[in-house]
């Protein structure tokens, strides 16, 4: 059933292509999938609470299968970005309404899934794992969220100091613009911080930063030059399409950075320094279909108290603050500040008073 389960992120692309062929409105399948069938499946097929034993666990760790969808996936979406720029390029999409359908699709895809298995591959410690994670989100152009994430939010969470921590009574809107730029200009002091204990200059060509922050433009740039010269004109529309859909996909990235952490903090001990993470700083989430469409990064609680975990183990705690719907339904929810706050702040307070006594 797992093994069957992960292969469900790879219908995506087939709705995008199909939704594309069909045309006109047809270019939302995706979007409709996301936010309307993929709820009520959720709701149909339940939740999974079971937790393995010792046995299962490590039969699960020693599959090769659950590693060769990641990496199936990198691939995947790199041969679908270049059937983008194809149609993108010489298409036939005419109409803004499909224009939009196109790139919220897109976005869902390389967010909501590509973003993902770069999050599981860059928290593994092949150099070959973390190359692919990279190559993920340079397609996004969303490369410091490797330096970030992995050395910045996992030893700040659910602190003031952590950008992609949201506190109780913050809209989504003041999250997105904080998170995206506090953890950006986090990423360059984590980075320079790197350079200067190495005994190097912070501009040295050994900084990642610098990198990650221009690849993705020179690579914009260059293809545009080469379309254009293919097409004898300019190919204007890859100037915006890709941005655009690196815009949908991080943002869709903060939308699930604000509601897996959102309103929880860790205590501060009297020597200034925060407890230890546990299961209690992060929203869970148990929906069967959205865990397996999603590589189980509800299981967000376990995740952060066992950072190097694979996807395939993670596993429900009952210890953890849970939420009663899945991220593609709260997404929807955080979207509009008075429903979310009217949803989910009782839950929190519900939560600190449980947990208090």
């Amino acid at each position: 059933m797992k093994r069957l389960g992960y292969l469900s992120a790879f219908i995506l692309p087939v709705f995008f292509i199909t939704g594309y062929y069909l045309g006109g409105y047809w270019n939302y399948l995706t979007v409709a999938f996301v936010f309307v069938l993929e709820p009520l499946l959720d709701h149909l097929l339940g939740s999974e609470y079971k937790k393995l034993n010792e046995e299962e666990a490590n039969n699960l760790l020693d599959s090769r299968f659950f590693d060769r969808v990641l990496y199936g996936w990198v691939f995947i979406q790199l041969g679908l970005l270049i059937w983008v720029v194809y149609v993108v390029s010489f298409g036939t999409l005419r109409f803004w309404y499909e224009w939009l359908g196109f790139v919220l699709s897109l976005g869902l895809i390389t967010g909501g899934i590509g973003i993902t298995v770069a999050h599981e591959l860059g928290h593994r410690a092949s150099h070959y794992e973390q190359f692919l994670s990279k190559l993920l989100l340079f397609t996004v152009g969303y490369m410091h969220f490797f330096i970030e994430h992995n050395r910045g939010h996992h030893k700040r969470v659910a602190t003031p100091e952590d950008p992609a921590t949201a506190r109780e009574g913050e809209n989504f809107y003041q999250f997105w613009l904080r998170s995206v730029s506090m953890g950006y200009l986090s990423a360059w002091n984590l980075e320079n911080s790197r350079m200067e204990k190495k005994g190097k200059k912070r501009l040295s060509i050994k900084n990642q930063m610098i990198w990650f922050t221009i690849a993705p433009v020179i690579a914009l740039l260059a293809l545009f030059i080469i379309i254009s010269l293919i097409n004898g004109s300019p190919a204007l529309n890859i100037l915006w399409v890709l941005p655009a859909q690196a815009i949908c996909a991080f943002t869709l990235l903060e939308l699930v950075n604000y509601l897996e952490h959102y309103g929880l903090v860790r205590s501060a001990r009297e020597n200034g320094k925060y407890e230890r993470v546990n299961p209690s700083h992060s929203w869970n989430a148990d929906q069967r279909l959205s865990n397996f469409l999603l590589f189980e990064l509800q299981r967000h609680s376990d995740h952060h108290a066992h950072a190097s975990k694979p996807y395939q183990v993670l596993q429900h705690y009952d210890e953890s603050p849970q939420l009663p719907m899945g991220y593609p339904t709260l997404v929807l929810l955080a979207l509009v500040p008075p429903l979310w706050f009217h949803f989910m702040n009782p839950k929190l307070h519900q939560w600190r008073v449980r947990t208090s006594a």
